[in-house]
């Protein structure tokens, strides 16, 4: 029963202001039809982004024949692309979508971490820096969009002919995991004003609860004020003061060089916290102490736009309960009065309204693909957490999408934390399962599954330091 509660509060929070059949995406509720949504000004408008060409070159793979391409597209977007010489491509791409860049005005390519297997593989890739930075997923999945449309025409303009690619995958991580998730969607396949059908794709430590992140972390920075007598008393948390709380929170702040230890406050926070990322799981307690407890203290006092994505706040806490225990049947006189008194806010149901030029400004991850779709994420990810992929699952059950996804865990404290291994294995059963049909083994994610002392360990490689190894049988 204890699974069941917890799964319906987590699964009604998700779903927050639907107006779909099923379950979607939640802060975007809204009359498609009111004018005002098209006439919306928000932060991200008058910001100006620009790529430094010099750094778009790469360097070949040592001892590999490959045609390699960059340039900046008519967005301002800087591209990178690799096809293997002529008589070695299978005839396949993979767009790769990379994560959150910050706040700067540079744009910046990377090479996915799984290039030279690509290659090696025959596949053909493509990266694209977005044409803005912030948490600008609309940019990542329109942008990646258009590069992978432009992909003969580049390859023209280089002296090279193609065919157009028979099936194209996209992977991504982290923000780039929510532009690969979203890029599958039925909502996206009708929108995007650059239409890609993708064949499969595999979004690796990646927001794919979509706009659910946002609560997560003002829920997470709410309590620990609370949990610490330090407010909030408004909203946006003005009164916000990181190290006035972790000096109630914590003997040893927690760091990327060090475990934190925390003090009876603290452990009251971590238990609010285990509750709201995903449940009583392995790891969790190592990305809880870790350095990324910073990175998502770093997001209080915010104002709920997405630091200028949105116009609107997008973020609430109504209905939350916050649990001590890990028991969300049971509330104790403590948990009663913390709930009753901490400060409730309401999120602005036309936060992120559907456009008629594309995507929303944040793309809908609705659970609603009918392509395959394997997701890789870490059970002690603090700024990503894993209840991202309960929430991704419930969706894709709600809308009859569950049979096309498989999840697979890993016993890794951080963000992202992946040894090569895994990542390739993940793609290689997305590939396997798209193109021959064998649907891959995955770990089942609900509450009652996760609290195993070995869950996770039959997709970990490799044992991170600080967490118990798996016992091979």
């Amino acid at each position: 029963m204890k699974d069941r509660r917890w799964t319906l509060q987590v699964l009604a929070l998700a779903c927050a202001s639907a107006l779909v059949a099923g379950c979607s995406d939640s802060g975007d509720s809204i009359d498609t039809a009111n004018p005002d949504n098209e006439t919306l000004t928000r932060q991200q408008d008058t910001r100006e982004f620009s790529v430094n060409r010099e750094t778009l070159a790469f360097e070949a793979i040592t001892g590999v024949d490959t045609d390699r391409w960059s340039g900046v597209m008519d967005s301002g977007a800087g591209y990178r692309i690799e096809v293997p010489a002529e008589g070695s491509w299978n005839g396949m791409l993979v767009m790769y979508a990379h994560g959150y860049r910050g706040e700067g005005s540079e744009l910046t390519v990377s090479n996915p971490a799984l290039r030279n297997y690509y290659i090696s593989q025959g596949y053909a890739w493509a990266a694209s820096s977005y044409s803005k930075n912030f948490y600008d997923v609309r940019a990542g999945v329109e942008d990646t969009n258009a590069l992978a449309n432009a992909f003969v025409a580049i390859a023209e303009q280089n002296g090279r002919t193609v065919m157009a690619p028979s099936k194209i995958y996209i992977v991504g991580d982290s923000m780039g995991g929510h532009v690969a998730a979203a890029a599958v969607e039925a909502e996206t396949q009708r929108e995007a004003a650059n239409k890609v059908a993708y064949a499969g794709a595999v979004p690796r430590c990646g927001v794919v609860g979509g706009t659910y992140e946002f609560d997560y972390l003002l829920n997470f920075t709410f309590a620990a004020q609370h949990v610490a007598d330090l407010g909030p008393t408004s909203y946006p948390a003005t009164d916000f003061d990181q190290s006035e709380i972790d000096a109630v929170l914590w003997t040893t702040p927690p760091s990327f060089a060090q475990q934190g230890v925390p003090t009876v406050a603290g452990q009251r926070l971590e238990n609010i916290v285990r509750t709201l990322s995903g449940g009583d799981r392995p790891v969790f307690e190592q990305g809880f102490r870790g350095g990324y407890y910073n990175v998502v203290m770093g997001t209080g006092g915010r104002d709920g736009t997405v630091n200028g994505i949105l116009a609107r706040n997008l973020s609430g806490n109504q209905g939350v309960t916050y649990n001590f225990d890990n028991d969300p049947d049971d509330s104790s006189v403590d948990e009663t009065a913390f709930n009753e008194s901490i400060l409730r806010v309401s999120a602005d149901p036309n936060a992120n309204p559907a456009r008629s030029d594309g995507v929303r400004w944040i793309p809908r991850v609705n659970g609603e693909f009918n392509v395959p779709v394997v997701t890789l994420h870490g059970l002690g990810d603090l700024y990503v957490p894993f209840v991202h992929e309960q929430v991704y699952r419930q969706r894709a059950d709600a809308n009859g999408s569950g049979d096309m996804l498989v999840q697979r865990a890993v016993r890794a404290p951080g963000h992202c934390d992946f040894t090569q291994a895994e990542r390739q294995e993940a793609f290689d059963a997305m590939i396997d399962w798209e193109q021959n049909s064998v649907k891959p083994a995955g770990d089942d994610v609900a509450r009652t599954a996760v609290s195993s002392a070995d869950y996770g360990c039959q997709f970990t490689t490799a044992t991170r330091p600080g967490v118990a190894a798996c016992v091979v049988p």
